[in-house]
């Protein structure tokens, strides 16, 4: 992978040496293993390459093809190869050597603007096509890499990251107050649901599933992909031929997602998703190097606390795994002395942008620091796995049922549920009924949720219309996704573009820093249409939620995690605690922020006032789960972020 940059002067003129230098610097910080430029009159394009594919070593990118004219440069892994090499008519002589750059430029020559309909994989390029006078550029379906861009004065800038086009002379670091509305008044960890925009005036980003064409002093930006639309009902003879049909797909994703001449990572905790990713993946590398796993737990003098079926410290059963599947070599991470909060400069200097993930962002930072130091180009996740490849909850099943009228199926289905979770089944019938009848249940929501509530201050909401804006992404005015259904979630899920920006955003940058990719075979676009093809009744069977995953992991995981319902994982439940040792530092700083007037005009005193009275009866680590304190934290990063913009402090 890469990080790119381009400038076009649409008025002809030649491209000004000092932009393309400036443009380029932005890339300063990260490691390269070359950089390459193309100039030519008014269009230039660069690449500061992090070779990871074997394809991708020495290659030409920018690329220029001689006979059509057109030049590209890529941020690509494509996924779909042998599939577009028959399509394209690749001559077999070349199939290994070709680029992923190389063969989205020959996709353009045979499909135009419709090509990045025709990829799979995670992408960002722009391209050039002189003799039709157009730059056209194109991110992969859910973002997966970043891509931002300039538009002024019929001159166009791009470029990977947002440095690159700070550091140019006519674009001036102006605080976006739209951005900055949106991400307070979402209470979740959705940054903002429009994702074309960011925290500077002027600078945009290309959203995921669209493309952007410049011609002709105009600009449009287009959606290429709808998942829902895309979609198309599955229906086999048999509960066995869905697991056949599925595991096909699965495994074609997470094989095509080991394509690297270095070593091969994967995070992996003691759940379905990264288990299911880590079997899958150790069985097509174990004549290779092997498979090297990383784990966080917490410190070992850290007290959890909570309900007894959530775990903290998932070691034993990530343990029960890597035994079963053989041949792994595994790390546990505690990351001693490591927390969110001295780290939190750091963190939006990579982000640049305030960010929401804070109860985890040490450690995925510093599974990234472990796996370059050990030289993996690809660390593989299942990030996405709860509404694709796991999808199924009872609590959402077991109604549907009961609103089919499909009484002998649900009392089955109960029946065995209660057996499986060791629960009486009176207490699961009374969960069906409150989750069919939500007035039985007026805090549902409440419940559900859990999270911080919405930092804005409601001048602020007022003076910029936020809450109108948000309505029509389904948040309503507490910052909560209005609609409860779970099904219509999911649908809405892979249909909106936001959901995934800002988790994308932290990959593709910790990416550039320690020149490895991370790659999630469970957002493969292959595996989520089927998974959202078949039919519900995959997903619960027998009283097991989960059910299609669970099924087709038989034999790839052992039974103590493929079958267990009962206890769930709590990553992060100790970010609190690690910033014990700085708690007088914490204090302080949240006193100033509940008393600087700039960044009051932005953020809801009361809401602050909360938080930190909570901080101030004590180090206790247990609110690390509280809403309260959660959003004073929140408050602290984009606090930090004004001040990098003198505009707080």
């Amino acid at each position: 992978m890469s990080g790119i940059a381009g400038i076009l002067y649409e008025n002809q003129a030649s491209i000004a040496t000092e932009h393309a230098r400036r443009i380029m610097n932005g890339f300063q910080g990260f490691p390269s293993d070359d950089i390459q430029v193309y100039s030519r009159m008014n269009i230039f394009l660069g690449c500061h390459a992090q070779w990871i594919t074997p394809e991708s070593i020495g290659e030409r990118n920018p690329y220029f093809d001689k006979t059509s004219g057109v030049v590209i440069t890529s941020d690509s892994i494509i996924d779909n190869r042998m599939e577009l090499f028959q399509s394209l008519q690749v001559d077999r002589s070349l199939q290994q050597t070709i680029s992923d750059t190389q063969l989205i430029l020959l996709a353009y020559l045979k499909w135009g603007e419709e090509t990045p309909k025709y990829l799979i994989g995670d992408f960002a390029f722009f391209l050039w096509d002189e003799r039709q006078q157009k730059l056209f550029g194109a991110r992969d379906f859910s973002g997966s890499r970043t891509l931002y861009y300039v538009y002024k004065e019929r001159q166009f800038y791009f470029s990977t990251v947002i440095e690159s086009l700070l550091k140019l002379p006519n674009v001036k670091q102006r605080l976006n107050e739209e951005w900055l509305a949106e991400y307070l008044a979402i209470a979740g960890v959705v940054d903002t649901v429009d994702s074309s925009i960011t925290p500077f005036i002027g600078i945009e980003q290309v959203p995921p599933s669209h493309s952007i064409t410049i011609e002709k002093g105009r600009k449009k930006v287009k959606r290429y992909s709808q998942i829902s639309s895309e979609v198309k009902p599955i229906h086999l003879p048999t509960d066995n031929d869905y697991v056949e049909a599925f595991q096909e797909v699965y495994q074609s994703a997470v094989q095509a997602r080991l394509r690297t001449y270095k070593k091969v990572g994967s995070q992996l905790s003691g759940g379905l998703d990264s288990g299911s990713v880590v079997s899958l993946a150790a069985k097509h590398l174990r004549g290779d190097a092997g498979l090297h796993t990383f784990s966080y737990i917490p410190p070992k003098d850290f007290i959890p606390f909570g309900p007894k079926n959530l775990v903290a410290n998932e070691s034993a059963f990530v343990n029960k795994t890597v035994n079963y599947i053989g041949h792994l070599q595994d790390h546990y991470l505690d990351f001693e002395g490591e927390d969110s909060y001295t780290q939190l400069d750091e963190f939006l200097e990579i982000m640049e942008m305030p960010y929401k993930f804070f109860e985890n962002s040490f450690w995925i930072k510093g599974i990234f620091e472990e796996a370059q130091k050990r030289d993996i180009g690809i660390l593989l996740n299942g990030n996405r796995g709860n509404l694709s490849i796991s999808w199924g909850g009872v609590q959402d099943y077991f109604p549907l049922l009961l609103k089919q009228c499909r009484l002998l199926k649900l009392y089955k289905e109960v029946e065995a549920y209660s057996k499986n979770i060791a629960r009486p089944r009176k207490r699961v019938a009374a969960m069906v009924l409150r989750e069919t009848f939500p007035f039985l249940n007026q805090q549902r929501k409440k419940y559900t949720t859990g999270g911080p509530p919405p930092l804005i201050n409601p001048e602020f909401a007022a003076k910029t219309s936020i809450y109108t804006k948000l309505a029509e992404a389904g948040i309503d005015a507490t910052g909560w996704f209005s609609e409860l259904n779970a099904f219509e979630q999911r649908r809405r899920h892979f249909d909106d573009l936001f959901h995934w920006n800002a988790s994308n955003t932290f990959m593709t940058k910790l990416s550039l820093k320690y020149g490895l990719i991370s790659r999630d075979p469970t957002n493969d676009l292959r595996v989520i249409r089927f998974c959202l093809s078949i039919p519900e009744d995959q997903y619960v069977q027998k009283g097991m939620d989960r059910a299609l995953i669970r099924r087709s992991t038989e034999g790839y995981l052992p039974d103590e995690i493929r079958l267990n319902q009962q206890i769930r994982g709590a990553q992060g439940t100790d970010w609190l605690y690690r910033v014990i040792p700085h708690w007088k530092s914490l204090l302080q700083e949240a006193r100033e922020v509940s008393k600087d007037p700039a960044i009051l005009s932005y953020i809801n005193y009361s809401c602050l006032k909360r938080g930190l009275d909570k901080l101030e009866k004590g180090a206790i680590s247990e609110l690390a789960v509280d809403p309260d304190v959660r959003a004073l934290f929140r408050s602290i990063i984009v606090y930090r972020f004004l001040k990098k913009l003198k505009l707080a402090g």
